[in-house]
């Protein structure tokens, strides 16, 4: 299981979320997507603990918690959806030639 951890404020590093969860287990490992093209931190993480009670214990601890003038958003992370954004499109029909 992963913890998504959202609302971060963009001077947040891989090491300030390692140590914020680390109060709660052991941190196995942390995610700090960023922006393709600016290089810019996207504003949410990923932290990996070493067990389902201390993935939970930081959740409960830190969901709603402000740190670094932000409140967080942290819950479990949901699977990546296959295709996620690319749906299926049909165009809609258009009137035939008379």
């Amino acid at each position: 299981m992963t913890i998504y951890v959202g609302n971060l404020s963009y001077q947040v590093t891989a090491e300030d979320l390692k140590e914020i969860f680390s109060e709660y287990g052991t941190v196995k490992n942390v995610q700090l997507p960023v922006d393709r093209e600016t290089g810019r931190p996207r504003g949410f993480g990923f932290v990996e603990m070493e067990s389902d009670a201390q993935e939970t214990a930081g959740i409960e601890a830190l969901d709603g918690a402000e740190w670094m003038g932000r409140q967080l958003k942290v819950n479990k992370a949901r699977p990546k959806e296959e295709g996620s954004g690319r749906g299926n499109r049909r165009g809609g029909g258009g009137g035939g030639w008379n």
